[in-house]
């Protein structure tokens, strides 16, 4: 049998070996199915022990070069002294020793911390950032072997998944495959089952569908391919995609790589934002454990079976079985927390106190002494600066309503304000209808008063089906603003910032943005018909409750319907209070609904066309040809349906949505549709339909409502159609449990997933098509050179937001400007771009013109430019050819005006004139101002690095050499007929002396070759800070600082017309440029690290949007 590897040099068991050719390919494959190794180093050098089969790989190469260089350092440093060593153990111990003492350095050295990983996974993130060209700032999370199938040939090696990338490597048979996708680039993620797999994971993008099968662990894989998809379009939505997750610290270049790391904290966030949805919790509160338990309830007198949840600062329980029962308890209500003695019938029992009197019993308790020393440092890191308990139902007392009036008052107009809810000021009863509302409403307080009891009041209570079926029934009017509270956590955020408010209140009256007119202009559209909002104390709560807001979450700031739900809570709560649920709608209930692109609206949507497919398949066809589903859901959902029903209808929907959550909202939306299913069937167009669904919803009515009927201006009656009959709201939310109660929370964020990749995709799409609609007419790309160029500035800005920059993200990305010019780069991602798609980088000059062209680009000044003003210097290259030439040219002559100094207005206008190709181009070429001889120079520079690495670099030279020399005669011939200079062109001469004299960067040219006319052209020779221009026939010297002659000047005509003389320049303008070849280039350098150098070299596409 053939041996894998051939000895080549055997030193004190010390073997310097190659791979065999003829089954190295044989060997990598193995290595890349069997082991996590991504190619199999061809040469290697190994240490055997005496008497032993086992080898110790010491080094290896990827080249006979780079072994050679680990040999010798060996020959050096170790194998000399192997010889004063007698026998072969000494060697043995010696040998290992030394190496393990110098990998020891190493990481002592580069502060690498040994740890518990397996060194499979630190050989993975070497080699996946060097099969893949990453930075180390980018963190390799986890890698999965699996199969990727190219058409019907499945691939068999290793799926890497990083911060920002779904990477791919496949080297099997002597065949490499790449591929590389970014998450924000993924517009589908998917877990499928075939006949052939039952388990395949599908990555769908713009461009291309990947299939991924055989993992050992599909589950795990796709959800973390998930976590981190939703993390990119996270980045893709505002800023905070970008800042440093406090769950999910980043990692330093040189900390150990964690295999657990990044991937357990990964996992721990993905169950902190389950627990803070599970129990309603602010935002920013982290779970630190959870383990099974009992708990004694005393309303049934069971212990019921459930989990405890332990986190910074509450501890939570829920019961096994589903809307049993489940328990908040802050840690700020916590008095006592102690050991009970065990017993055979309740084992490690823990009782809890609270300031309310509440005592709860824990047991069966794993590991109880280790969780109550957790409880209790976590009561000792909570904040003593803690509201006590309010009676929820009552004011606030006479001190603190004098405080609340200094400060509400900010405004200086007299305007009264409230103290109390607006609903308990502006209650209006029919006499007609006193007795038999008021009694049943009376029954329905008494009756939560008895649950109260029963059940316990307060964040603490117990929450049982018995709690949510008298939410269904109705909250009694008295105690709504109390129990939405309490049902959406925002009790306890406002329990634990007291004082925000006012003080956000004080801060934000007065200014004004663009959120505040927005306001202003919608403040007398909130229920209108209400009392409340019909005089200045209403419209002026309003104002302070979402100003507030607006100054708290910029990001949001102020969008349509936040008016309409505001001015409900205001109704039922006071202003703080109202403040605070608006919070919780906005930020944790009703995610990314309130932002100026409704992503959370639309994402919804999209879920409910899913359930509407699944539940009512009879309709569903019939709304999708009609287009009725997208119309009505955004309304429904973004007022939750207060702007569509009978507001007293509504209010009980917003009761059990602050209960139940986002699956009342879905499931009253579809009992909606099945309720009209005939009718809908038979509708002509969309118009009709929402008639149908108008009226049927204005038709809802609540009965035992106390308030008297208020007018709904939603009302689409305005003929002579017979009334619809009246639904009851009670009976509507009734029907809606029975037949679409199974819809549950967890399969909505499944669902809400694969929307939001779609959703956010199509609007960063039409985002993109915007844009270019709007500057295709400035420049001379076409449609798709714009798109494509769009969708590479986007990823630069996306990769320095990963990898880092000058500055950060925040500076870049302003979600308030126009889409256009929304994503800005600063100059050193511009360089980059610069030196890939300009036809003019080549050669040492590069980063010099790059520089001069970013500070004209850069109109404000900012260090930063968008895209707009990024495609205008790139118009400026657009392929340079001959037909083009009198268009484009002038810019560069702009350029050549402001070398080394900061752009002028004045300059920047010829930018913007010089790209209106509508505008004669003979009337342009006369508004150019002149070049004097000091300009003239740096053309000269410019023109010769512009010809520097191409081919016909010589004949250009010598053909640069005969316009310079051309046109240095026509300046002195102008001069005879030039008048004598003005004092503006002292200035400006001086200006230019001065700029040339500061601008060195630009040092070194060859000696041209002056051909059959040498007499007479121009010789560069090391053009630098003491630049001699001479002439054969002349005797004169231009010395750069001192020479310069303020006479001499020459027009873009005069150029353009010595241009044209020469047939060299004539083709090198008239070559045409590919700019979409360019691009296709830029992307892949960018992403695989190399040029596209033929179609061989992509096995998998490399890239994908």
């Amino acid at each position: 049998m053939e041996p894998l590897y051939l000895g080549i040099q055997i030193i004190h068991h010390c073997v310097f070996m190659r791979i065999s050719f003829s089954i190295g390919l044989l060997v990598g494959t193995l290595d890349v199915v069997l082991d996590s190794s991504a190619r199999v180093a061809p040469y290697r050098i190994l240490y055997q022990a005496p008497d032993s089969l086992v080898y110790w790989t010491i080094a290896c190469g990827c080249s006979r070069k780079e072994i050679t260089e680990h040999w010798e350092w060996l020959e050096q440093n170790l194998l000399q002294t192997l010889s004063i060593f007698e026998n072969e153990n000494d060697i043995n111990t010696f040998v290992r020793g030394k190496i393990q003492g110098i990998i020891a350095e190493y990481n002592k050295i580069n502060g690498i911390k040994e740890d518990d990983d397996t060194e499979k996974f630190k050989e993975a993130i070497v080699k996946f950032h060097k099969l893949f060209g990453m930075p180390e700032e980018e963190k390799l999370v986890n890698y999965y072997s699996c199969s990727y199938w190219k058409g019907k040939v499945p691939r068999q090696g290793w799926v890497y998944l990083s911060i920002n990338h779904l990477c791919f490597y496949s080297f099997l048979m002597g065949r490499e495959a790449k591929l590389v996708i970014r998450w924000v680039d993924i517009t589908q993620l998917e877990k499928n089952a075939t006949l052939l797999f039952p388990d395949m994971i599908k990555v769908s993008t713009r461009s291309s569908e990947h299939f991924f099968s055989v993992f050992l662990n599909i589950s795990e894989t796709f959800k973390l391919m998930e976590q981190l998809a939703n993390i990119a379009m996270r980045q893709l939505l505002d800023n905070e995609g970008f800042e440093q997750d406090r769950s999910l610290p980043k990692l330093k270049r040189k900390s150990p790589k964690k295999v657990s790391a990044l991937k357990r904290d990964l996992d721990a966030r993905a169950k902190s934002e389950r627990y803070r949805a599970l129990f309603r919790l602010p935002k920013d509160e982290k779970l630190d454990g959870h383990t099974d338990c009992t708990l004694w309830t005393p309303f049934n007198k069971m212990h019921i079976l459930g989990q405890m949840f332990v986190s910074t600062n509450y501890i939570c329980f829920t019961s096994k079985e589903e809307n049993l029962c489940s328990l908040i308890i802050p840690l700020r209500e916590v008095t006592i927390v102690e050991k009970a003695d065990s017993s055979s019938v309740l084992p490690s029992p823990l009782s809890i106190s609270t300031k309310n009197r509440m005592t709860f019993l824990f047991a069966n308790l794993k590991d109880r002494d280790f969780l109550v020393q957790r409880i209790s440092d976590f009561l000792q890191q909570t904040t003593s600066k803690i509201y006590l308990e309010k009676n929820m139902s009552g004011s606030y007392i006479s001190s603190d309503d004098e405080v609340r009036e200094r400060q509400f008052n900010l405004n200086g107009n007299g305007i009264p304000t409230a103290t109390q809810a607006l609903m308990t000021m502006y209650r209006r009863r029919s006499p007609e209808e006193f007795n038999p509302k008021l009694a049943k409403e009376f029954l329905k307080e008494q009756a939560w008063k008895i649950h109260f009891a029963e059940y316990g009041q307060g964040v603490c209570m117990y929450r049982t089906e018995k709690t949510r079926d008298l939410v269904l029934k109705g909250i009694p009017e008295s105690m709504r603003g109390e129990l939405w509270l309490l049902f959406s956590g925002a009790i306890n955020e406002m329990a634990t910032h007291p004082g925000y408010y006012e003080d956000l209140v004080e801060r934000s009256m007065g200014k004004y943005n663009l959120a505040t007119e927005e306001i202003e202009r919608d403040l007398h559209r909130s229920l209108p018909e209400h009392p409340a909002f019909q005089n200045e104390m209403g419209i002026a709560a309003l104002r302070r409750v979402l100003t507030a807001y607006a100054f708290r979450n910029p990001n949001i700031g102020y969008c349509q319907a936040m008016n309409i739900v505001t001015s409900v809570l205001l109704l039922y709560a006071k202003e703080e209070e109202a403040f605070w649920l608006l919070v919780a709608l906005c930020e944790r209930m009703l995610p990314d609904y309130y932002n100026t692109r409704v992503v959370g609206a639309l994402v919804d949507q999209g879920v409910f066309e899913e359930l509407a497919r699944d539940y009512v398949p009879q309709l569903y066809d019939c709304m999708q040809d009609l287009g009725v589903i997208s119309t009505i859901s955004l309304s429904w959902f973004l007022t939750l349906f207060l702007s569509v029903m009978p507001f007293e209808s509504a209010v009980v929907v917003v009761d059990c949505f602050f209960c139940e959550g986002i699956k009342v909202i879905f499931q009253l939306a579809l009992a909606v549709l099945d309720a009209n299913v005939d009718k809908l069937l038979n509708c002509k167009d969309d118009g009709e339909a929402m008639t149908v669904l108008g009226r049927y919803l204005d038709s809802v009515t609540n009965k035992d409502s106390t308030l008297p009927p208020i007018p709904h201006l939603h009302s689409l009656l305005s003929d002579d159609v017979e009334p619809y009959p009246e639904v009851d709201i009670f009976r509507l939310i009734r029907c809606s449990y029975e037949k679409f109660g199974s819809i549950r929370a967890d399969l909505i964020e499944q669902m809400r997933f694969k929307q939001r990749l779609k959703v956010i995709q199509t609007l960063e799409d039409t985002t993109k098509r915007n844009v270019v609609r709007t500057i295709v007419t400035e420049t001379s790309f076409t449609i798709d050179e714009l798109e494509e160029l769009y969708a590479l500035f986007k990823a630069e800005h996306l990769t320095s937001c990963y990898w880092g920059g000058n500055s950060n993200a925040i500076d870049r990305h302003d979600p308030s400007l126009p889409y256009l010019e929304q994503y800005r780069i600063d100059f050193e991602q511009f360089k980059g771009m610069f030196a890939l798609l300009f036809p003019w980088a080549c050669g040492t000059h590069s980063d010099v013109l790059a520089a001069r062209l970013f500070r004209l680009l850069d109109e404000n000044g900012d260090l930063l430019i968008n895209f707009r003003e990024f495609v205008s210097g790139l118009n400026t290259e657009k392929g340079i050819n001959w037909r083009f030439l009198l268009g484009l040219f002038p810019h560069l002559w702009v350029i050549l005006l402001i070398i080394g100094k900061k752009s002028s207005q004045e300059n920047r206008n010829y930018l913007r004139m010089w790209s209106q190709e509508n505008k004669s181009k003979a009337k342009n070429s006369r508004d150019l101002p002149k070049l004097n001889q000091g300009q003239f120079i740096e053309l000269c520079k410019t023109m010769y690095n512009m010809f520097s690495e191409d081919p016909n670099e010589q004949d250009l030279y010598h053909a640069t050499a005969a316009v310079t020399s051309l046109l240095l005669e026509i300046g002195e011939v102008g001069k005879l007929f030039s008048v004598q200079p003005t004092k503006e062109a002292d200035s400006s001469s001086n200006n230019c002396s001065k700029t040339i004299q500061n601008d060195s960067s630009m040092s070194s040219y060859s000696v041209l070759s002056a051909g059959s006319h040498e007499e007479e052209k121009l010789h560069c020779e090391d053009i630098g800070e003491d630049t001699v221009l001479v002439r054969s026939n002349h005797t004169t010297s231009l010395h750069r600082s001192t020479s310069i002659d303020r006479d001499w000047a020459i027009t873009f005509e005069q150029f353009l017309a010595s241009l044209l003389t020469e047939p060299a320049l004539v083709r090198y303008f008239d070559k045409p440029v590919s700019m979409m070849a360019r691009i296709t280039n830029a992307k892949n350098v960018r992403m695989m690290g190399k040029p596209i150098t033929s179609a061989s070299d992509y096995e998998i596409s490399t890239m994908s949007g």
